[in-house]
């Protein structure tokens, strides 16, 4: 059963994560998954606090001309932000490895954008989380990413994990934001700009 402003609309989904896909059918909105492969170029003068929403609508362009009339699109990116650099999604064990040694005993920011497109209208945003990290052993490391091969996350973890169980100590903001959606936020913007 959809949310009452929704009856009629459903959102598209531009990405194929199952993460995203599961919190938006929790909404109560129809969800659809439409993809096209973008090449994740940003300029090396954007500020790092604005590559996430540059990113979501870079990811927007090649699906946003197929929008039907009851259609709201949705791209998104999620960067992990730690001692002024982006950690970026590890191409191996290695990387991974070192991506959590590097958040340990530390404070990251995942800072995730997110761009809506309907037939008429665009809205664009990005919402801040910051994660307090425990010191993590090496054996919780290597016993994380052997289990979760977190390989398609951000900073190389999914606070709704094992890791975050065991080695987050708090959050200050949006739990689903770190998980890949910020829903207050979202839940606010379609109320706002997308129901009628």
């Amino acid at each position: 059963m959809t949310f009452w402003f929704y009856v009629f609309k459903k959102i598209i989904l531009g990405s194929s994560s199952p993460r995203r896909k599961q919190l938006i059918e929790d909404l109560g909105v129809q969800c659809e998954i439409r993809k096209k492969e973008v090449e994740e170029v940003y300029p090396e003068t954007l500020p790092i606090e604005e590559v996430p929403v540059f990113l979501s609508q870079l990811k927007a362009e090649p699906l946003k001309s197929n929008i039907g009339m009851d259609e709201v699109l949705l791209t998104s990116d999620t960067v992990v932000i730690h001692e002024g650099h982006i950690l970026e999604k590890p191409k191996n064990e290695h990387e991974a490895k070192a991506m959590l040694k590097e958040l340990s005993n530390s404070v990251n920011e995942v800072i995730t954008g997110v761009c809506l497109q309907s037939q008429n209208h665009q809205s664009s945003f990005s919402v801040k989380t910051k994660v307090f990290f425990n010191r993590l052993t090496e054996a919780e490391i290597d016993y994380y990413i052997k289990k979760y091969q977190p390989y398609d996350k951000a900073g190389a973890y999914g606070i709704q994990e094992w890791i975050g169980m065991i080695g987050v100590t708090k959050i200050e903001g949006c739990f689903y934001n770190v998980m890949g959606l910020p829903m207050q936020k979202l839940w606010e913007v379609l109320n706002n700009e997308f129901s009628s």
